[in-house]
């Protein structure tokens, strides 16, 4: 909610004040009163004002010389002033306030009309400058977000490039070898590193049009009832060669009882074996990864551990971000696009579920939990070790 605008109004006589309040009254504006010069001056250092309109004639501090001193000092400099007079208003009594700051007189007895009118050119005038600095300040953080995006986009084309060069060379220097392969030559192993480095290839494509077409919404769920018992074993499987490469010990705790759900199998295969593929190119080798599914108040629950690099405190809030990689300064940091995660946290709510880091230390691991809606769940736990 807009704080209201503030005038301030100085007058030594506490009838003067109650007859400027009532005539000022309206929503939208707080009126703060002092009986003398030093109680404004106070005031001032607190508040912000719109208008000040002060008495001319108050015993000790007089009008003219608290315009002075708030024309002496930068916080109260540009507080437009109005001098309330009973006196006379010869030319050098105007003279002495226009030099001190003042922008008009009221003479005594107050006209209502005319100080209604004078103070409503200044009230718009100062939520017109408010509405200024406001607009200007979102216009500062469009900028700064846009040269955020920009950098990101820069850094997202550079890992792009350099994601697609590397395997492009392995195919192309796979296809100069079996060019000049003599007969009899086993070329079975160049045909796999390129079979590999074509499926990276591919995922990456893969990856980038999903996003596309789910921020355009152009994606859609082919739900079905599907048992994670069932379908688990399929995501692990996806991961199953990044987890044996690394010689990972992959620990999966599943209920006796089946959890059953209302999911598009395809991506919910995609969802698991991404994290937990994630969780393997994080971890350096010999490592440990753990999959323990469960249920509560009607969600079944899905907990990715693994005792890899972690992740920076200040990183852990942009995980979920577009093209954002982790990297905590220990040589590890993982492959892909930094897409993986930003691409199954929308997955994950198209499902109307929701993923969470649990919780992250340097050095210590990651555990990641996605909650799913279940239809049916029951049943304890058992563990296997793969």
């Amino acid at each position: 909610m807009t704080e209201p605008a503030k005038f301030l109004l100085v007058d030594d006589l506490p009838e003067n004040l109650l007859a400027l309040e009532a005539l000022l009254a309206r929503d939208g504006l707080a009126l703060h009163k002092a009986s003398s010069g030093e109680e404004a001056l106070e005031l001032m250092l607190g508040n912000e004002y719109a208008l000040a309109l002060l008495d001319v004639q108050m015993p000790g501090m007089d009008g003219f010389e608290l315009a002075e001193f708030m024309r002496a000092n930068d916080r109260s400099r540009h507080i437009p002033i109005i001098f309330v007079t009973a006196g006379t208003a010869d030319a050098s009594r105007r003279f002495r306030g226009y030099e001190a700051g003042a922008v008009d007189f009221i003479q005594k007895p107050i006209e209502a009309d005319i100080l209604r009118s004078k103070s409503d050119v200044f009230l718009d005038l100062y939520n017109q400058r408010r509405q200024i600095v406001a607009q200007r300040d979102e216009l500062a953080s469009l900028s700064a977000a846009l040269q955020a995006a920009d950098q990101q986009k820069n850094r997202f084309l550079a890992v792009l490039a350099h994601e697609l060069r590397n395997p492009l060379a392995v195919l192309s220097s796979g296809l100069n070898i079996l060019d000049r392969c003599q007969s009899g030559t086993d070329a079975s192993q160049v045909r796999l590193s390129m079979r590999q480095n074509l499926a990276h290839v591919t995922r990456l494509v893969d990856d980038l049009l999903d996003i596309n077409r789910i921020e355009r919404g152009k994606i859609s769920l082919k739900k079905e009832t599907i048992r994670m018992d069932e379908v688990l074993p399929s995501a692990l499987d996806l991961a199953g060669p990044a987890i044996a490469a690394a010689n990972h010990r992959l620990v999966v705790e599943m209920p006796d009882k089946p959890i059953t759900l209302e999911a598009d199998r395809a991506r919910f295969i995609q969802i698991v074996s991404n994290i937990v593929g994630n969780a393997a190119r994080y971890t350096p080798k010999g490592g440990e990864i753990a999959v323990r599914v469960s249920s509560s108040d009607g969600h079944a629950i899905i907990e990715i551990s693994d005792n890899g690099i972690g992740i920076p405190p200040e990183q852990q809030t942009r995980i979920f971000d577009m093209f954002e990689q982790s990297d905590n300064g220990l040589g590890v940091v993982g492959d892909g696009l930094g897409i993986g995660l930003a691409l199954v946290k929308q997955l994950v709510e198209l499902h109307g579920g929701e993923i969470q880091l649990q919780k992250s230390l340097p050095g210590e691991g990651s555990t990641f939990e996605v909650r799913l809606p279940a239809i049916s769940w029951d049943g304890v736990s058992a563990i296997a070790e793969i």
